[in-house]
């Protein structure tokens, strides 16, 4: 099943739904879980009802006796994890839900129990799911079975033979993304013990015609989307092929090259990872790919001509040459030539065009089909139980699994859907004698009477088909074989004379004029068991025929290619019989599976498609209606309800109905069967409702089960009553007994405990404290014995106190005292947390508080202690300039380029003469200090010129800057006053690198006023700041004491 989509319910609602499943009470919601428990098993509405309420629930499993019946969900169903494979493992097959582990159980305990070879048949439409329910079983063994290297090996294989078969045998087509376009038969074998050893594969019917021709919405077989898609540019160059499928006439018939829903890449790689697993080597995959490439090549070289005239091959086949391994002449002459022998002479015919495009796709099917059978064959030689270890005569059990293509009914049925129908004909034959002969078996092993039972048999259609010279099968061969212009019509007319008169054929020309309306004049109707189909006739011939011309095969035999060599011996052009027709290879091949199936003991999966559409949740009745029809299971339904609907073991019966009756109830002592003989008497059963085998009840009407299973229901409430109360005393007084066994033990271990703990605290405690007086004794000695345990203490204890009293930061000087013993210790220790809080401290500072910094240091090498108002300067930060850019004339900014300056601050000048006091600009650059007045530049003082900077000790802001003035062109040194004398100071020494030049002077500062001339500045205290010219002609500055020496 295609189970691929959303995910199904919780885990609680999955456990809901088999707890439903498993009470015959929930019928109502979720219908009967075997269809024989139908009350109107005769009707069709009921059947598909039934099967309507389960899929609504997610039940998509249902039987009809021991035949699964299952319909594809279209979305994943969390049913197959390993815990659901563990559930089914071993149980009784109807003692848990309908599932296909179930089925897949009870053939394997069959085998293991029996000795006896199994199988199983899956059946249905395109669709509906057999790949899948293959795929599931598989799976369920792979993880079920004992394990060893070997198993899990061959596990493997099995496993990864699946989507290689599927690569080169599965198609995306109107009705399935996935659908098989082959039968396929694999026998899993099994050891002594129960373990997968190996596997053999048969195919059927592959359907060749894919190759090169699709419907519309069709597409080729999945290989070589994949191989183009997925394959790596160095594979597509050695095959000669391009990445795109629009290039090659072979894939693009169907108009379908892409599917959203077909990763064509990751198939690939999956392709190629298991090629790999079932022992393909390198050059077997190589060679592989290289015939899979043919078919494109051939697709695409055109034999244009007159549609009368003789066809020629317009350019050279190089791709195909080398792939094939022929030489490209005589692959070119075999294409437009056939050879035809005639009175023993070989005479060489040239082709028209349709003759040549005939020959041409007759080549690339042959190679195809050949080429999937040849990769059967190398599967199943990876698959071949080989072990020394048993003997040669040792046969392994058999499990095996028919996954064939379900009863096909199209638009315009051809050859393929005759071929098809005619097995499914084949298989509901097997199917109804295998159901009837088991249902006798058990009768008669239960000492039942066996009624017979009335049933369509649909030998006479088979025989219609296969039976020798008046089947259509041998109408067929004989119309391909007889010389003279034979076409499709002409076997039409045959067939006429043939069977016209059998009531299951008819055709346009037999039928009544009411039924011809309804047929073609191309087509011959058969009514088959599932009703009736209309086949046309055209292209019956050449697909029987299946022919392939003399020339061609001989090129073929001769090929480098070892695959192609294989499939094309040359035995085969030696052999001058003619090769048996599709059709008859197709009917032996079939006799042989059924001999296969008749050898074995068979269980069944009909798989359903529930829409066209793929989509979950949605049920199209006329569809399934459709599809039971063709499956046969009413007439299988029938069958099975010919006797008694209900058939269980005594011991089973009567476990889950013994509650019914008061002898029953709580144990039955005697032998089983006098038990249930016992149950269904006090239960008032009729003679006729039930009959009573060796080991089983047969209940014959489902009415009848209902009523009990109702009757238990309703007892299973009282009975659940009266066990929940009795189990809830035992479990009541066991459990308080257990307790207060278990409180006594506690309480006796605690108190024992606890005494122990204070004894030992007790001593420890003496004993600490006889250890600390005597080390407080004996503590002026050096560390000893004595006193070894009080020293510990008091170190111990002051490193506890010095982890919570260290200082927080560096400014923080603060210390505790350490005992005689630590003073160096805790020196160190002092060292190590101030390196460490300073380096803390400098790691997180930016760059801007650094340089802060930096000038404040400066600041304090100059002026700490030395000038009165140094201390009211160090709390306030320095800032960058204070005069903004746009306060500075533009003129001056010209002159002295406005992104040199580094700092600049409003000066008081005081003149030489007179120390009239002017305002101005001093600005700071790297390299010299300008002093401005408005748009003039007054003065320029280099820094190279500087000889020194003087200031007094007081809190006036006056400061001398001493130039050179060596002749009375040069002017003299310049007396400064700013209010922030401190900042503008440190900066100006900082920017011309004269900190050693800055003197604070006592009393007076002597300045130039011009050469030879000098001047002086007298500085006294006072109580307010006044500056000056004195009488005796210095320039007076009192100024304020801020500051206590």
């Amino acid at each position: 099943m295609k189970f691929r989509g959303a995910r199904a319910g919780a885990q609680g609602g999955e456990r809901a739904r088999l707890a439903m499943e498993g009470a015959l009470t929930a019928r109502d919601r979720v219908g009967v879980q075997d269809f024989v428990l139908l009350e109107s098993f005769t009707s069709e509405a009921s059947f598909i009802e039934n099967l309507r309420k389960r899929f609504r629930e997610s039940l998509i499993y249902t039987y009809i006796g021991s035949v699964l019946v299952s319909v594809n969900p279209y979305r994943e169903l969390e049913i197959y994890s390993r815990q659901h494979m563990e559930r089914y493992r071993g149980i009784n097959f109807y003692e848990v839900s309908p599932h296909i582990y179930a089925v897949s159980d009870n053939s394997y305990r069959s085998m293991r129990s029996e000795g006896k070879d199994q199988c199983i048949l899956i059946s249905g439409e395109s669709g509906a799911g057999k790949t899948e329910a293959s795929k599931k079983i598989l799976q369920y063994y792979a993880v079920t079975c004992p394990s060893s290297t070997r198993v899990e090996s061959v596990r493997d294989r099995l496993l990864q033979s699946n989507p290689v078969l599927e690569a080169f045998g599965n198609a995306k087509t109107l009705r399935n993304d996935n659908s098989s376009r082959f039968g396929k038969y694999m026998d899993v074998q099994f050891d002594f013990r129960g373990a997968p050893v190996g596997g053999h594969i048969l195919n059927y019917l592959l359907e060749k015609s894919r190759v090169v021709h699709q419907n519309h919405g069709e597409r080729n077989f999945h290989i070589f989307y994949q191989v183009l898609e997925g394959g790596d540019n160095e594979l597509l160059q050695r095959l000669g092929l391009e990445r795109n499928a629009q290039s090659y006439q072979y894939l693009v018939k169907g108009h379908c090259a892409k599917v959203s829903s077909i990763n064509d890449k990751n198939e690939w790689k999956t392709v190629h990872r298991a090629l790999s697993v079932i022992d393909f080597s390198s050059s077997d995959i190589e060679e592989l790919l290289s015939v899979v490439a043919n078919p494109l090549h051939l697709g695409n070289p055109a034999v244009p001509g007159p549609e009368d005239g003789n066809a020629t091959v317009t350019h050279d086949v190089p791709c195909v040459s080398q792939l094939l391994g022929v030489p490209g002449p005589t692959l070119k002459e075999a294409l437009i030539h056939r050879k035809i022998i005639a009175k023993g002479e070989e005479l060489i015919s040239p082709l028209n065009v349709e003759q040549a495009a005939y020959a041409r796709d007759a080549l690339a099917k042959a190679i195809y089909g050949r080429t999937f059978s040849w990769l059967v064959n190398k599967i199943n030689e990876s698959l071949h139980h080989k072990d020394s270890t048993y003997s040669e005569n040792y046969r392994p059990n058999i499990i095996g699994l028919l996954d064939i293509y379900g009863f096909e009914v199209f638009q315009n049925n051809s050859f393929e859907q005759f071929c098809i129908n005619y097995c499914n004909e084949k298989l509901q034959q097997l199917f109804i004698e295998l159901t009837l002969k088991s249902e006798q078996e058990e009768y008669e092993s239960e000492g039942i009477a066996w009624e017979p039972v009335l049933y369509f048999n649909n030998k006479i259609i088979c025989d219609l088909v296969e039976e020798k010279h008046k089947g259509v099968i041998s109408i067929l061969d004989e119309e391909c074989l007889r010389p003279g212009d034979a076409t499709d019509l002409t076997f039409l007319e045959k067939l006429e004379e043939t069977v016209g008169s059998h009531p299951h054929f008819m055709t346009h020309k037999l039928a009544d004029q009411k039924t011809r309306k309804t047929l073609g004049r191309e087509e011959f109707r058969l009514l088959h068991y599932a009703g009736e189909v209309n086949y046309n006739v055209t292209g019956f011939l050449d697909k029987n025929n299946d022919l392939l011309f003399r020339n061609l095969k001989e090129a073929m035999c001769e090929s480098g290619n070892r695959i192609v060599r294989q499939c094309f011996e040359p035995a085969g052009r030696e052999d001058k019989r003619r090769r048996e027709t599709a059709a008859t290879q197709f009917k032996n091949s079939l006799a042989k599976l059924m001999e296969i199936l008749m050898s074995k003991d068979p269980s069944y999966i009909r798989c359903i498609k529930p829409n066209d559409a793929k989509q979950a949740g949605r049920f199209d009745e006329v569809l399934i209606r459709h599809q039971v029809k063709y499956l046969g299971l009413m007439e299988n339904l029938r069958v099975r309800r010919a006797g008694f609907a209900y058939r269980r073991r005594f011991e089973i019966f009567l476990q889950r109905y013994k509650t019914l009756c008061p002898q029953t109830w709580p144990n039955w002592k005697g032998q089983p069967g006098e038990g249930v003989a016992t149950l269904v008497q006090h239960l008032g059963y009729k003679p006729e409702d039930y009959k009573l085998g060796r080991t089983k009840i047969f209940i014959r009407f489902p009415k009848t089960l209902f009523a009990t299973e109702d009757a238990f229901q309703l007892r299973k409430n009282t009975i659940a009553t009266t066990i929940q109360a009795e189990w809830r005393g035992y479990h009541q007084r066991q459990k308080y007994q257990k307790l207060r066994s278990s409180a006594i033990t506690i309480q006796s271990w605690w108190r024992g405990e606890m005494g122990r703990q204070v004894a030992t605290r007790r001593k420890n405690a003496a004993e600490k404290i006889r250890r600390f007086i005597k080390g407080f004794i004996h503590r002026q000695r050096p560390r000893c014995p004595d006193n070894e345990y009080f020293v510990d203490y008091v170190r111990c204890a002051f490193l506890m106190k010095l982890k919570r009293n260290l200082p927080k930061n560096v400014l923080d000087k603060s210390w505790p005292v350490p005992p005689p013993a630590l003073s160096e210790a805790s020196e160190l220790l002092r060292e190590l947390h101030m390196r460490n809080m300073v380096q803390i401290y400098c790691r997180r500072i930016s760059a801007e508080w650094k340089q802060q910094l930096e000038q404040k240091v400066v600041a304090s090498t100059l002026f700490k202690d030395k000038k009165d108002n140094y201390p009211q300067s160090v709390p306030k930060l320095f800032v960058n300039s204070r005069i903004m850019t746009n306060e500075i004339n533009s003129k001056v900014l010209q002159i002295i380029e406005s992104d040199s300056i580094k700092y600049a601050v409003a000066v008081t000048k005081y003149d030489r003469n007179g120390y009239r006091a002017r305002p101005r600009q001093l600005l700071i650059t790297p390299s010299s200090a300008f002093l401005v007045e408005e748009a003039k530049v007054k003065q320029t003082i280099d820094y190279t010129n500087l000889r020194g900077i003087s200031v007094s000790s007081l809190s006036d802001g006056l400061f001398v800057l001493h130039v050179p003035c060596e002749d009375n062109r040069q002017k003299g040194d310049l007396v400064l006053r700013s209010d922030h004398v401190i900042e503008t100071l440190t900066k100006l020494a900082i920017a011309s690198d004269k900190v050693d030049s800055v003197n604070i002077n006592q009393g007076s500062i002597k300045f130039t006023i011009k050469q030879g001339k000098e001047g002086i500045i007298d500085c006294t205290w006072g109580s307010e700041l006044i500056i000056s010219k004195a009488k005796n002609g210095h320039l007076s500055v009192v100024a304020p004491r801020l500051n206590s020496r």
